[in-house]
């Protein structure tokens, strides 16, 4: 049953700024910014400060350990966006706890025959689908959102084998758009992050890190609405993804904070290496808090919001929330 309705008084409320003193309203499961706090207004005091909940935009639950998504909610996350793995799986991980991070998912990664990461050890049963031709593109795609898939994922990783030609990668593309849901590419080799520009896809799943990309090409992706996921804590090399994504940044991109969590050792949780890496690629304490919520900054914060003590003053107090 949901609850009642209650206001509640924060000391400050981010939606996109810093909103000082303000009343927020908790209908259901769904809080609602009323508007700057009176003093003397009737509500409940909550101390601290109140954000939207904070997202990891790039993880593999299947290859963290069980337990993890209430480890994840511990260290500060209130969502996850899964993208690879066994459709069926992440659909029953993705089922409501409210002791766990919120989960939406992409389903099996779609790629080429042959392609990433098929041969891989770590990619288990079920996470890679190939597609091979129109028809495939068509059932492939479906089986992803019949399991509840909310994005597409598609691999363009030329390093590691086979990828589609230009025209089954439009073809791939055209489905996902027929279902309604936008595509995330994994970007990797000389040219395939052009190839994922110019095809349309709605965003890279990594910052393009084998290659400096040209001004004119960033340029594109930004003015075709390209939003690029971090993960550039992974790399031992980071300097090509810090570049590309400053220069993104630059023009005017949108970033999003993800971790390719389950690749390598990494904290269950907001990840302060992660934040360190993009400060170093310029981005300030305000456009990190935007990559962590991605569009979830303004109107109704269903179900899930982030508290602090305090208003930070630096990225990583977000690892205190």
């Amino acid at each position: 049953m949901d609850a009642p309705a209650a206001v509640f008084r924060v000391a400050d409320l981010w939606r996109g700024t810093w909103m000082g003193p303000s009343l927020v309203r908790r209908g259901g499961s769904t809080l609602h910014y009323v508007g700057p706090a009176d003093a003397e207004a009737a509500a409940i005091a909550l101390p601290g400060v109140l954000l939207p909940g904070f997202c990891d935009h790039h993880v593999h639950l299947q290859l963290l350990h069980d337990g993890a998504l209430e480890a994840l909610a511990a260290g500060g996350l209130s969502r996850v966006i899964d993208l690879g793995g066994s459709p069926d799986t992440l659909a029953a991980l993705a089922e409501p706890d409210p002791f766990a991070a919120a989960v939406e998912f992409a389903g099996a990664f779609l790629t080429a025959p042959g392609g990433y990461p098929s041969d891989r050890e770590w990619a288990p049963a079920g996470s890679w689908r190939e597609v091979a031709s129109t028809d495939d593109a068509e059932l492939v795609v479906a089986e992803q959102h019949a399991a509840g898939a909310s994005r597409i994922k598609i691999a363009l990783n030329a390093e590691a084998g086979p990828v589609w030609s230009d025209e089954l990668l439009a073809e791939v593309i055209a489905e996902a758009r027929v279902a309604g849901l936008p595509v995330v590419a994994h970007v990797e080799g000389l040219g395939q992050a052009a190839r994922a520009i110019v095809a349309g896809v709605d965003m890279l799943a990594h910052a393009p890190f084998s290659e400096t990309l040209p001004e004119p090409l960033i340029a594109q992706a930004v003015a075709q609405g390209q939003r690029w996921v971090s993960t550039l804590a992974i790399h031992a090399d980071r300097t090509a993804a810090i570049e590309n994504l400053r220069a993104f940044r630059a023009a005017g991109g949108e970033v999003l904070y993800g971790t390719d969590l389950g690749n390598g050792e990494q904290p269950l949780g907001i990840n302060p290496t992660e934040l360190a890496a993009l400060e170093a690629a310029d981005l300030d304490e305000t456009a990190v808090l935007r990559a962590l919520v991605g569009g979830f900054g303004r109107g109704r914060w269903k179900k899930r919001a982030t508290w602090m003590p305090t208003r930070p003053s630096t990225s990583l107090d977000f690892t205190h929330s």
